[in-house]
């Protein structure tokens, strides 16, 4: 079968700190504790659908014992014979346990559940074991009990050596009804919609936003999980859920939203997860020969490029092996996950969490895929459009095999003739979903290919309906600069330059990102910076250098080595020179070594005249000794070679038109600055 019962060990239990260590109360303290966790537990909401008989006979046991602690509470002796305090602190353990276990049935998910009934059915016959050998051992007659009390402890011990019922005949039916259905999924047999449905209808599972549900609750808990093969299955049941979801209550209703899910650039995230090229969260962050850490796709276009250099240190590059790493990737992956923000991989057929994809998931998706597409291509209101593309969508943000999925069943032109939509939410959808296939390799490349569809992103993002359509457009862009030859194609296209400096001028903040992104990618191309500077960017840059210091400034400083430090230097010299001492004093790591590296070029570039703008920027000369002694190592080396300018314009040995790096050259042996610290 396509996951057998071994596929499926006990769910890995989340219990608090102290739940298996008995409190150190006094005796009346600790039977008190016993009546409070013996009642909170009978008051647990009953599992219904699954394990109804092993729940509720385990429930009733512990009413039962709140009622005898209760009465123990009455009882007029403090301090109880030691063998009886010893039951009670196993006692509360045993009940400890058992609440854990019936808040997980009741949280996790239902799924999970169904496949975990043999062993969790046998951990409720433990635990009443458990419960049974410290009641026969309590030492009832040693504490003179009255007659009722000691009935009840005798119908409590009776209970509990009550024979242990089997497994529910209808959950195991139900199970193996499940194995078989994804066995022939794997199979490549499309599952019966009847008995389908009637699966779905035994476990609750009746409409789109309990599948939903259903599906996030596996996707918790295949985090929860260590071992491989279990996280493998789990994702096989995911596949399940998500068809029947699509095939029995069809496309969900999109929840209305004024911004793509949460993104890294929505949050603060740590500056050690934040690829010092691309300002992005690192996706796949790898280390080059000098230590230093970039995102993959980030220093690979860097080398690709020609450069034999670290770009943070400046050091010559040793090689150019890049060495993953893997501690942080983990790390950030966790921390993506807390801030459910979607990480993924930028690995072929690699899921978020590092599995990969079984057959059964697999066949599932397709299958998905092709529902959606076939319901697709029918004749549908733009109500049920919206709602398909929205499936699709979120299908294909999942893992890199739905991305694959969904490129190779057609779907790209199909969305190609609803980019063009009057129906806002449903252009935002259509966009978005290119969005994330684009994030494969492969798909970039489908993407350009395609007859349509770069033209389609072009025509949203210049004229959108929203601006969320707009700022995702100009994320694909971003996306598809990613492969060199890509970036030269769109580097040299108007439309998108305009389009892309137009969105980072006049979008709200989080477009604004989105635009600068992609321009910073396309300025990595020599023939793009020149249809950058045409279209304006060192004006635009400007404009937001206040909102977005550390994305305008980047960019000034790629534009700047790729040709366009004489557009910098021709700009407004005044206004230019003191946002860029502004941010060398308040910005970022990154942000000062950008800043000062572009004041620097300037500086050489422009004479005297640009120099003593800098000059006459009030405690200019504090900040860039600072910066000599706090900064970064590139940010120091910048900072000394600005120190020694200031210095020799000061001394009137900078002059109209003169070339500084020379004219510093060839006086550098006599003039030094001793770095501070």
């Amino acid at each position: 079968m396509a996951v057998s019962e071994e596929g499926f060990p006990a769910r890995k239990r989340r219990p608090s700190a102290g739940a298996f260590v008995s409190p150190s109360f006094s005796d009346k303290k600790l039977i008190q504790s016993l009546f409070l966790l013996s009642q909170e537990i009978s008051s647990l909401p009953p599992l219904r659908i699954l394990l109804k008989k092993s729940s509720s006979s385990i429930t009733r046991k512990s009413r039962l014992l709140s009622i005898f602690f209760e009465e123990l509470l009455r009882y007029p002796v403090n301090i109880f014979p030691p063998s009886a305090a010893l039951c009670f602190e196993e006692l509360y353990i045993v009940l400890q346990r058992i609440k854990i276990l019936l808040e997980d049935c009741s949280g996790c998910s239902k799924m999970w559940l169904l496949m975990q009934t043999p062993s969790i059915s046998n951990s409720f016959h433990q635990l009443t074991g458990e419960l049974s050998t410290l009641l026969d051992i309590f030492p009832g007659k040693d504490l003179n009990l009255n007659e009722d009390v000691e009935e009840l402890l005798n119908l409590i011990k009776k209970q509990c050596l009550e024979k242990a019922s089997d497994l529910d005949s209808k959950d195991e039916n139900l199970r193996v009804q499940v194995l078989k259905m994804l066995d022939d999924i794997k199979k490549e047999i499309v599952p019966d919609s009847s008995k389908l449905s009637e699966i779905f209808d035994r476990l609750n599972l009746h409409d789109s936003t309990s599948c939903s549900t259903e599906i996030e609750n596996l996707e918790d808990e295949v985090q929860n999980q260590s071992d491989d093969k279990t996280k493998s299955d789990i994702v096989a049941l995911i596949g399940l859920v998500r068809y029947a979801k699509c095939v029995l209550y069809g496309a969900s209703t999109p929840r209305t939203t004024s911004r793509r899910q949460k993104s890294a650039a929505d949050v603060n995230f740590p500056a050690d997860f934040r690829c010092p090229i691309s300002l992005d969260l690192m996706r796949d962050p790898v280390v080059v020969s000098t230590g230093q850490t970039y995102d993959r796709s980030s220093i690979s276009l860097w080398i690709e490029s020609g450069h034999n250099t670290c770009p943070k240190t400046g050091q010559t590059l040793a090689h150019s092996q890049l060495i993953p790493n893997l501690a942080l990737k983990n790390l950030i992956a966790m921390w993506c996950r807390d801030q459910r923000i979607p990480f993924e991989s930028t690995e072929t057929n690699v899921k978020s969490n590092g599995i990969v994809l079984n057959k059964t998931a697999l066949e599932a998706t397709k299958m998905t895929v092709t529902f959606l597409l076939n319901k697709l291509t029918a004749s549908q209101s733009p109500e049920a459009l919206n709602r398909l593309v929205h499936e699709l969508r979120i299908l294909a943000k999942t893992d890199s095999d739905s991305r694959a999925c969904i490129a190779e069943a057609g779907a790209l032109p199909l969305l190609v003739k609803i980019l063009g939509s009057e129906h806002p939410n449903l252009q935002v959808n259509a966009v978005t979903t290119i969005l994330n296939l684009s994030i494969l390799e492969a798909n970039k490349t489908r993407i350009m290919e395609t007859d349509g569809v770069l033209n389609g992103i072009i025509e949203v993002l210049r004229s959108g309906a929203t601006w969320e359509a707009k700022g995702n457009a100009a994320a694909t862009i971003f996306s598809l600069t990613g492969v060199h030859g890509h970036r030269k194609r769109l580097g040299k296209k108007t439309h998108v330059v305009k389009g892309l400096l137009d969105l980072a001028r006049e979008g709200p903040t989080n477009t604004k990102i989105d635009a600068m992104v992609a321009i910073l990618n396309l300025a990595g191309d020599r023939e793009a910076v020149k249809k950058l500077i045409e279209g304006g960017v060192v004006d635009t840059v400007a404009e937001v250098m206040d909102s977005l210091p550390e994305e305008a400034v980047t960019i000034l400083e790629v534009v700047m080595k790729r040709g366009g430090l004489v557009a910098i230097a021709a700009a407004n010299n005044r206004k230019m020179m003191k946002k860029l001492a502004t941010i060398m004093r308040d910005g970022s790591d990154r942000a000062k070594e950008s800043a000062a590296a572009t004041i620097v070029n300037i500086c050489r570039k422009g004479g005297s005249e640009m120099v003593s703008e800098l000059a006459s920027i009030a405690g200019i000369e504090r900040v860039v000794w600072e910066i000599m002694g706090m900064g970064t190592g590139r940010a120091k080396r910048k900072a000394g070679t600005l120190m020694r300018i200031l210095r020799r314009w000061a001394a009137g040995q900078i002059e109209d038109h003169v070339n500084i790096e020379q004219s510093m050259t060839m006086t550098m042996n006599s003039t030094r600055i001793v770095l501070p610290g």
